[in-house]
Formats: C-alpha cells, structure tokens, sequence
C-alpha cells in the first residue's frame, strides 16, 4: 500500500541510532524487521510504499512509525524560538521520528551498545537473531528471524564468542535469566513514568545513565527522557554553556536530542 506521511526521512531515521534491523537496499528503500514482521519501504517524496495491507499498517506500523505525533507542530515551536543552533539541527533532520519499539528489543539492543559503535551493534543482534533462528509472522525472505523473546533463550547462548558481545554477554544472560523468572517485567516497566523507569533500569548491572535514557526513550517512548552521551555532552559544552533549558522543551526533549545527535553526525557544520 502507499501511505502520505509528512516529516519522516528514512534515511534520517535509519542512520539515528535508535533502531538497529534497519536495512537498506538501495538509495530510497529499506527492509525492517519489527513486533516479529517483515517490511519494506520505498520512499518518494512524502509517499510510502510499503509491502504490507491495509489491515497492518493500521495494526502495527501506523504506531510503530509514531503517526500519532504532530511532528509539524514540533517543528513549527522550535522555530519560534531563539535558539539558532536547535533550528539548524532542525531544519537539517526534521524527517528524524521516535520509532515506537518493541520494549524487550530495545532493552537488549541498547546494553549491547554501549561502549560499542553501530557496526558492531548490528552485527551482534543479527548474529544473536540467527543463532536463534525463529522465524518472523507472515511472508518475508528466508534467513529473516524475529528477536528472541525473554522465555526462549538460556545463559548458556550467550557464551558463544562468535556474537562478538564481549563482556556484556554477561549482562545479556543476567537480564534474560531474570526476565524469564519475571515474566511480568517488561508490563512492570511500561507501568511506570520516566523517572522511576529510569530507576528501575539502572538496577540492574551493565545498565547505566545513558542506557537507561535511550531504553525510556526508544523503548517506553518516553519523549522527555534525553540521552546524554559523548556527542550529545559536545553539543551542550559548545552551545548550551550555561545549561539547556529543558523545561522550554517539556514534553518532547528526545526528539529534540535526536535531531541534534543527527545534525552532529551528519552535518559538517554540526
């Protein structure tokens, strides 16, 4: 089906860092994996092609794509105000959107990330997807597997080295062990706001401040929560001398953060 969707960029969201079984086929197209489906997009313009019916995208990728949020009027509050570099950020990845992600997936992508680059994230989750070998719902290609849930994975998968995680093949068994004696764990989390969230997360060893902040923002679509890392802490060191005013953004803080981190990976003026 073909859908017209304003303010989304493939490309920019492909390259944000906040999704990791994105990939691309050529300049315009893409095929993802998510919520254990198979899709692929093609962009024109503002018009999606997606391999997909009606019936699902109004099920699942209408959300997963986050269509609910008014990225216009995002946009149009930035560039009311004074803050010239946030309105360049802006202007150069306002196709950037909080993908709304399976929770557990995220979780698990993100302690695989840190310390890591996105090379080396992706090829460990594809490496952990094939290894376990469970096949997505409905028509895809072959060798296209969906992420392992919390139940269907033992400590023992996570010695092997050839998933190139390193040592956080520790903290990956440590939370599927525990979420499978929890098996309320993820409903536990999305019950909570974004403080205690963020509380909650960093409980658990291998997850710190930055982890925690990427989980609530990628994963519970908590849109204040602002993840802090090295480009990010640059960005407000440079620009925001004297701190950045995060009640001005109230409510939508994370995307603000992502079209930053994007204006400074991708833009040279960044």
């Amino acid at each position: 089906m073909i859908v017209t969707v304003n303010n989304l960029d493939l490309a920019q969201i492909a390259d944000s860092g906040q999704c990791f079984r994105w990939n691309r086929l050529d300049e315009t197209s893409f095929e993802v994996i998510a919520y254990d489906r198979y899709l692929k997009l093609k962009q024109n313009g503002n018009k999606l092609d997606l391999s997909c019916d009606e019936e699902q995208w109004n099920e699942i990728w209408s959300t997963y794509l986050d269509m609910d949020t008014d990225y216009a009027d995002i946009g149009r509050r930035i560039r009311e105000t004074d803050d010239e570099y946030l309105k360049k950020a802006y202007e150069h990845g306002q196709g950037i959107r909080i993908l709304r992600q399976e929770l557990w997936e995220t979780l698990i992508s993100f302690i695989i990330s840190q310390n890591n680059n996105i090379k080396r994230i992706r090829g460990s989750i594809e490496a952990i997807c094939r290894k376990a070998a469970l096949p997505v719902t409905g028509d895809a290609p072959l060798e296209k597997y969906r992420f392992p849930r919390s139940s269907e994975l033992n400590r023992e998968f996570f010695n092997d080295r050839e998933l190139g995680l390193g040592y956080r093949d520790v903290y990956l068994a440590d939370m599927y062990e525990y979420a499978a004696l929890h098996p309320d764990f993820p409903d536990r989390l999305l019950a909570l706001d974004n403080e205690e969230a963020f509380r909650e997360l960093k409980s658990f060893k291998g997850i710190g401040d930055k982890v925690a902040n990427c989980v609530c923002l990628f994963g519970l679509h908590h849109i204040d929560a602002f993840p802090v890392d090295t480009h990010i802490k640059q960005i407000l060191n440079r620009y925001y001398p004297e701190g950045f005013d995060f009640d001005r953004y109230k409510g939508y803080a994370g995307i603000i953060q992502q079209y930053m981190f994007n204006y400074k990976l991708n833009s040279a003026k960044g």
